[in-house]
């Protein structure tokens, strides 16, 4: 499919002619295999993401927070999701039934529709359906807080999630990692990076797991691979290429129900499905080239191109939203062939000038992308009832679905975007930004036999301004406004104005013992406009007549505060509530002004202590972490509530040689049943009992 609209050999040929060059990789390459003697070593040309320009946290007029593999790693996260957990900026929404990240940032989640979006190494990446995110490929995990419309484009006014990937290194290592744990868990992992000549090195990153579940039947298979390689052409440029791949067979899991609204009263492990649909089938395979260049000390460029094409499909028995009667409860069973491509090109100038004796930073580019949602969705309802006390499963013969929606949707862009910081004195900057958007939707529904189409334009400002005190404090304040695109459309089949927002924020940034520990304190508020909301639930439309506003505050602390003792310290107070009255016709009740939004608690706390010690001579780590998330609506425009819990987890990992480590992880120490999310009353995700797992890593 690499030939839609001819935009990849467009960008191919755009890549190989451009004179642009790349700012450094997530993980540059380090130079020549140490033993190469009669080999030059090359040096790094500097670390720097695409679109983020040369700036110090204490530079930055915006909160940010980066989350590394040491932290992941002593979290025991190993999807996205968990190392979300990280920052109580983050709340976990309704995931699709296990098959997709969805996530809220300071209050506000996306279309319930799609998956949350996210950035890899900069690239739009996580709006297609290729199953929840694993880590390991990801180096790291950017929390980007606040609107960033002005240079990412299009996206979430609550921030955006940017994702570093592990590249090549030209130091020649690997490891291996096996794992067991609860709920026959089973997992292997490695990781190998090697140069194999003078200017080019390779890297595999891949995975299998296979683990049951706490839930009844439930059983999954993942497994996935990222080879990568780059090339060092010369001391200023690079170019890397990227591979994904991913195949994940999870079965369709809607969680447990409330009774009456009471939750637990049904064991936390019932499945409410049917075991005998068989898993849905999620798939990924991308492509990401990036060519980088230096042009001096003070100005480079890059040239990328992305392209991403994942898959959903199968059937799943599902929970209605009536009452329990007499025990049991009526289901629906639906089908899915969903299908969507995202392809994204970018060219970006950086360079640092001085202009009327003020200092300049200059960030300058251009982007594009097409996202192409392919969805083909059957249902059929009638008598499909389950004892939810006494469940027998296979007790009807499974109806066969009819259709429902078929449809495609295309969205396409093109963005310009400039961003330049200003230092009026050595301790005052001023940033100001915008960027400028060009957008097209169209939308085909197969079924009606109808084409929709609407083209929007954009300018998104940004305005900033940070004054450094003193070498460890500085104060900043900073506007923004953003859109993000609706998928879908109206009773009259046409497609909505976007999402409109506009966020403040106001915050202290400081360093502490000698630049060790960092902090950041971060007030805001967030308002939107055009939200969506359920219009008519049988045809599948929606309106995009919501207003919705957020307001809170933010501490985050990390770093190393004693002698091998790090802090991980994350909370957030967080205000959310719809701004207006609606009518949802999916539940047929009007939304309240006032009402809060789901899945949103007010505080949310991650705290995380490791300590790094030695037993008889050899390296030795021991730790643990406590998550605390507050009382949350569970069913929007109700009082159902989803009751606050507070998780404990302990860890400890010894080196019992150079090469050879062990490690024994104990999750929910207290066993606290407790519930991370919900769509409703009858759609609630139960966490994980206490659990555990050991695993060993061989470095190579």
């Amino acid at each position: 499919m690499l030939h839609k609209k001819g935009c990849i050999p467009t960008y191919l040929a755009a890549l190989i002619g451009a004179s642009f060059a790349f700012p450094a990789l997530s993980n540059p390459v380090q130079g020549l295999e140490a033993g190469a003697e009669d080999v030059e070593r090359v040096e790094v040309i500097g670390a720097r993401q695409a679109y983020r320009g040369n700036f110090s946290t204490l530079e930055t007029p915006q909160s940010e927070l980066v989350i590394s593999s040491d932290v992941l790693i002593d979290a025991g996260a190993f999807d996205l999701s968990q190392a979300l957990d990280l920052s109580s900026s983050v709340a976990r929404q309704n995931n699709f039934g296990g098959l997709w990240n969805s996530f809220a940032v300071r209050g506000f989640v996306g279309d319930e529709n799609l998956p949350s979006n996210y950035l890899v190494n900069g690239f739009n990446a996580g709006r297609g359906f290729g199953g929840a995110r694993d880590l390991s490929g990801i180096e790291s995990v950017e929390v980007l807080k606040g609107p960033r419309a002005a240079i990412f484009g299009r996206g979430e006014p609550g921030g955006t999630i940017n994702l570093v990937t592990k590249r090549p290194t030209f130091d020649k290592e690997g490891n291996i990692r096996v794992l067991a744990g609860s709920f026959d868990t089973y997992r292997v992992d490695l990781d190998y990076t090697t140069p194999i000549s003078d200017d080019i090195a390779v890297r595999f990153v891949g995975y299998y797991e296979d683990a049951e579940s706490f839930r009844d039947t439930i059983e999954t298979k993942r497994r996935a691979m990222s080879p990568s390689i780059a090339w060092q052409i010369d001391d200023k440029s690079q170019l890397v290429y990227e591979l994904e791949y991913s195949r994940q067979e999870v079965p369709f899991d809607r969680g447990v129900i409330a009774i009456d609204g009471v939750l637990g009263l049904i064991p936390e492990s019932r499945f409410l499905g049917e075991p005998g649909e068989g898993p849905m089938e999620a798939d990924v395979l991308g492509h990401q080239l990036e060519y980088q260049h230096d042009f001096n000390d003070n100005w480079s460029a890059l040239v990328g191109v992305n392209y991403r094409d994942t898959s959903l499909e199968g059937s799943a028995t599902e929970t209605g939203f009536g009452d329990v009667i007499d025990g049991e409860i009526n289901r629906f069973r639906r089908t899915r062939d969903y299908d969507a491509t995202y392809q994204v090109f970018r060219a970006e100038l950086t360079g640092e000038f001085e202009l009327a004796g003020l200092a300049h930073r200059l960030i300058v580019g251009i982007d594009s992308d097409e996202f192409e949602n392919d969805q083909v969705f059957l249902r059929v309802r009638g008598d499909q009832f389950i004892n939810v006390f006494n469940p027998v499963y296979g007790a009807y013969p499974l109806p066969t679905p009819g259709p429902n929606t078929d449809r495609v949707e295309t969205q396409e862009s093109l963005g310009v975007f400039i961003q330049d910081q200003i230092s009026i004195t050595d301790k005052l900057d001023i940033r100001i930004g915008a960027r400028f958007d060009d957008y097209e939707q169209e939308l085909i529904n197969r079924r009606s036999d109808t084409t929709a189409t609407q083209t929007e334009s954009r300018v998104s400002p940004q305005f900033g301004i940070v004054y450094q005190t003193t070498d460890t404090l500085s104060l900043y304040a900073a506007y923004g406004e953003n859109f993000r695109p609706l998928s879908g459309n109206d009773a009259d089949g046409n497609g909505f104005e976007p999402n409109q927002s506009s966020s403040m924020e106001a915050g202290i940034k400081f360093t502490l013992n000698d630049g060790n520990l960092t902090g950041t304190v971060a007030l805001f508020r967030v308002e939107q406009e055009n939200l969506l909301v359920v219009d008519d639930p049988t045809a599948f439309t929606s309106a995009a007549i919501g207003e919705a506003e957020s307001q809170g505050i933010e501490i985050d602390l990390n770093g190393e505060i004693g002698d091998g003792l790090m802090l991980w310290a994350s909370y957030s107070y967080v205000d959310a509530q719809t701004e207006n009255a609606f009518f949802d016709a999916n539940f047929g009740f009007t939304v309240e002004a006032g009402s809060p939004l789901l899945n949103i608690p007010e505080h949310q706390l991650s705290l995380q202590l490791v300590k790094e010690s030695e037993l008889s001579g050899r390296p030795f780590e021991y730790g643990g972490g406590v998550v605390y998330v507050g009382d949350r609506n569970g069913f929007f425009g109700t009082d159902f509530e989803l009751p606050s819990y507070t998780l404990a987890r302990a860890f400890v990992n010894y080196e019992i040689s150079e090469s050879l480590s062990v490690r024994g992880e104990l999750e929910n120490l207290f066993d606290e049943t407790y519930y991370l999310n919900s769509f409703a009353d009858v759609w609630v995700q139960p966490g994980a009992p206490r659990n555990f797992r050991v695993s060993a890593t061989y470095r190579f």
